[in-house]
This record gives structure tokens, sequence and C-alpha cells, in this order.
């Protein structure tokens, strides 16, 4: 297989996606991003913008994560799901797909309208993106998969980018290595760090590392038998560790 550079959440760090594709081999390496793109972070647009470039240029897979989703919720429902949206970093989101200034007092309707009008190209993008990218014994997802389905595949759509302690501690009878983001390291680790996070049974792996909220970056090499190399990128120096 082609060795893979898998991205964690992003949620918007424009800054720190560039710094990290320079770590990309675009000739040799398959660039994944494992959702959560967008919402938060300094210029959700922007990260779109230069995901859906790449996407269109190279050998690129981009999975949908649960900001993607609830993007596509609010865009349905704009009134409805705005307070919730807001709540989870949406107006970022919303102010950087707008191409031109709206008026302040633009109701939720209004604002769905003009992405739509200026943005359409970026929403059809997210809407069209698969759940999961399974390749040899590697699955690489948004957030995790059902344990307890009769098969992985049969897990229902939205626990693809919403589950995570049944996935995160249950056990993985699967035979597949699920490599994901959605929950933030910190969270996973007793010392709060930024660095990869292996379950016990080391069959699932997650670089979310909390870019967003002050950690860093993270992105892995996968190759046919293993993680060769791991990049963590932060405001401070990045860190690169050869695991071959």
């Amino acid at each position: 297989m082609k060795p893979i550079f898998a991205i964690g959440d992003v949620h918007g760090e424009i800054s720190l996606l560039e710094k990290m594709l320079k770590n990309w081999n675009r000739e040799r390496e398959q660039l994944l991003f494992v959702g959560d793109l967008i919402d938060r972070g300094e210029n959700p647009g922007a990260v779109l913008r230069l995901v859906k470039k790449l996407y269109e240029e190279a050998d690129v897979v981009v999975l949908k994560g649960n900001h993607e989703a609830m993007l596509l919720d609010w865009l349905k429902n704009p009134a409805e799901k705005m307070s919730y949206y807001i709540s989870q970093g949406g107006m970022e989101t919303i102010q950087s797909l707008l191409l031109e200034n709206v008026d302040e007092f633009a109701t939720p309707e209004e604002l769905a309208t003009k992405i739509m009008e200026e943005s359409g190209d970026l929403i059809a993008f997210i809407d069209s993106r698969p759940l999961y990218y399974e390749i040899n014994q590697y699955v690489f997802v948004h957030a995790g998969v059902d344990f307890n389905a009769k098969n992985w595949y049969d897990t229902k759509p939205s626990d693809f980018y919403w589950i995570r302690e049944p996935f995160l501690f249950g056990e993985n009878r699967t035979g597949k290595v699920f490599i994901f983001g959605h929950t933030p390291v910190q969270n996973l680790h007793s010392d709060g760090s930024s660095r990869i996070w292996l379950s016990q049974d080391q069959t699932r792996m997650d670089i979310d590392g909390g870019a967003v909220f002050g950690g860093s970056l993270n992105a892995v090499v996968v190759e046919e038998k293993a993680i060769t190399k791991i990049f963590m990128v932060s405001k401070d120096e990045p860190y690169q560790s050869d695991c071959s």
C-alpha cells in the first residue's frame, strides 16, 4: 500500500495546517484528513478551501467529522440550530465562509442562504465526504465504530463521527486497527499530554492533538506494517519522531 500521511482534527487552525503540510511527501504519500476541518479555530473557511484544492490536485482522502455534520444540519434548519451551532464554534466557520460582509442583523436564514450562494462548492464538498476509509488492516474514521454491531460496517452513520466511550474502551474483535480523531488526546492521557494515544490492546490510535485548545496538530505516517513517523505541530517548535 502507498504510505498514508494522516492528519488529526484541524478545527480551522490554518497556520498549523500549513506548517504540518511541509512534512507531507506529496509524491510518495497519500494525504488523509480524519475530519473536523472546521469550527472554533483561526480560519475554518481557509482550511476548507486549502483542503478542497489539495483534494482536486493530489491523492487526498477527506473524511466527514461531527463538525462538518453540524454545519450541514445548521444549513438545513438555520433558526432552530443556530444557538447550538454557535456554541460549538460555528460562528467562526460562518464568518469565514462568507466572501462579502453581511449585515450584523442578518437572520440565520439569510446567513445560510448567503453561504450557499458564495461557498456552495465547499458545502457540496463537505456533504460528499465518506464516513471511513479502509485499506488492508487499517480503518481511518473520525470518531470510531460500533463494536457491538454484528459487523462494524453496520455502525449507525452518525456513530462514525460521534461515538466515544464504547469505541474507545470496548473490546475490538474486528481484526482492524483504527486511526481516528474526535476525542482530544488530552482527555485520554493522565498527564494531559498532546501526544498520540494508543489503546491498551494497541488496535486504536487517537491522533486528535487538541490543536484548537492549545495542544498540537498531530499526524502519522502509516505504512503497510507499521506507523513509521509521528508529527506534532504546535505554536511552539514542531516535533517529529521516526518510528521505524
